[in-house]
């Protein structure tokens, strides 16, 4: 069972709330290292602290993001199995069986706890192994799972529970995850939400794989010990399914729609573009509406479909990680070469605290939505504090700070650079761009003594989060 905690003052990504609790699933416990699988409702943001309580043994230790999956909503949470005492030697990691896929009336047991440890569970059936997720993005843009497939089932305990499938003899076969969205009414009133899906064991089973092989870098420090963390490779746009009957009236030839009908005879789909996440090498590229045919000559039908091409790029000897891809746009067949991007799953790892304001790097989903200022990108603000200069002079979250007084800010190093050199009560002149694109220029007045400003990042060497004033107001003692 995961507590989730987020420090007010990180709030990075758009994370929607402070406080987050769920249920995860031990996938490695070793000497000296215990991994856990859990959504990423329920760890949206690597700065969290998190402690772990188990049902096999009754304690509560501490626990710390080590990985979060970029597309698929889970998150890898690792723990120092030393912290069990006795208990170390109850605790086990459940058997993983990735293969082979779930399929429409296959039975499950749907297993979890409740929040007081006690084990949960019943008999369900598959009602559809591969619902395409679709999750529109939030007012305040935040983590959404894209291009992925999810399990349906006849029956469950509600959208608050979650925890995982297994077969009869207790062989994990997907996580019941839980899914943050937003329902929209009108034009001006939204809410959140949740809703739970059960997300394929495989994608989780892989990066465990190349975790524990320690064959890719870079490295990071978990429980004292240096090991390699995966990469993942992504075409970064953001993809949606369309039924060959639908296709065929935009005008795909019989010969395309037979072929991906026999390629998949249960989806029967092709899948198109929604669109390009900004800065990506697909951005320019691919374009809103184009078709997806095939990639290398081989028909793809749904998202594992380029997800294994994109790891055949990894694997190849020599790959310039190129995708050759057939595409249908405006009633003719294309063929392009897109190139891919390589992601890591640390998650946003630095912020800068400026005028009572979070500053980052632009995350996924703000450039999901397809828009970066063409001045060099510039740093977005993630969220401001009541009673800072922000707050007074009407600085406000969701757009791009890409001048300070005329200098250019385009990623957060040289934002920092040009803040360093302002005084306290300086007046600043800021020129932005919202996240609709509208530009503006304001002018605040800087107040070092209640609000210096300061940085927070993370050291993959020591695996810590370090505080670093940046500038703030010079006291003298007498």
């Amino acid at each position: 069972m995961f507590e989730v905690h987020v420090p007010p003052v990180c709030m990075l990504d758009g994370v929607h709330s402070q406080h987050f609790f769920g249920t995860g699933v031990i996938i490695h416990h070793s000497d000296n290292l215990g991994l856990v699988a859990v959504d990423r409702n329920t760890v949206a943001v690597s700065i969290s602290d998190i402690m772990l309580s188990f049902a096999a043994y009754p304690i509560e230790i501490p626990g710390e993001v080590v990985f979060l999956h970029p597309v698929h909503n889970f998150a890898l949470v690792a723990y120092d199995p030393s912290a069990l005492g006795v208990g170390a030697s109850v605790v086990r990691a459940a058997k993983l069986l990735p293969d082979p896929a779930l399929r429409r009336g296959d039975s499950v047991y749907l297993v979890g706890l409740s929040r007081s440890l006690q084990a949960t569970s019943r008999k369900s059936i598959i009602t559809n192994p591969c619902t395409a997720v679709n999750i529109g993005s939030a007012d305040c843009p935040r983590y959404r799972a894209i291009n992925m497939e999810v399990i349906e089932l006849d029956t469950d305990f509600g959208s608050t529970f979650s925890g995982i499938l297994t077969d009869e003899q207790g062989r994990v076969q997907a996580l019941w995850a839980s899914f943050s969205t937003q329902l929209k009414y009108g034009c001006s009133s939204s809410e959140d939400h949740q809703f739970v899906r059960g997300i394929p064991i495989y994608a989780i089973s892989q990066v465990l794989e190349k975790i524990i092989s320690g064959t890719q870098a870079p490295f990071r420090l978990i429980n004292g010990i240096k090991r390699s963390m995966p990469f993942v490779r992504l075409l970064e746009v953001e993809l949606y399914p369309t039924l060959l009957s639908k296709a065929r009236s935009y005008g795909l030839s019989d010969n395309w729609v037979q072929a991906l009908a026999k390629k998949d005879p249960v989806r029967r789909q092709v899948l198109r573009v929604k669109g390009c996440l900004a800065g990506s090498k697909a951005e320019n590229l691919l374009e809103q509406g184009d078709m997806i045919l095939a990639i290398n000559k081989e028909p793809i039908t749904c998202f594992l479909d380029i997800e294994k091409a994109c790891q055949e790029l990894d694997q190849s000897m020599g790959s310039d990680g190129v995708l050759s891809m057939t595409i249908f746009r405006q009633g003719k067949e294309i063929d392009l070469v897109v190139g891919t991007d390589v992601r890591d799953g640390n998650g946003t790892t630095r912020m800068v605290n400026w005028c009572g304001c979070i500053i980052q790097d632009p995350h996924s989903a703000v450039r999901a939505l397809g828009f970066l200022p063409e001045e060099g990108h510039g740093v977005y603000v993630a969220r401001w504090c009541h009673g800072s200069p922000v707050h007074r002079y009407g600085l406000y979250a969701l757009q791009w700070i890409i001048e300070i007084n005329g200098q250019p800010t385009p990623d957060l190093e040289t934002f920092i650079q040009v803040v360093k050199g302002l005084e306290d009560g300086e007046f600043v002149r800021v020129r932005t761009v919202h996240l609709n694109g509208k530009p503006r220029v304001l002018t605040l007045k800087q107040d070092l003594h209640y609000w210096p400003t300061w940085e927070l990042s993370f050291e993959p060497e020591t695996a810590t989060w370090r505080r670093r004033t940046i500038k703030a107001l010079q006291t003298t003692t007498v």
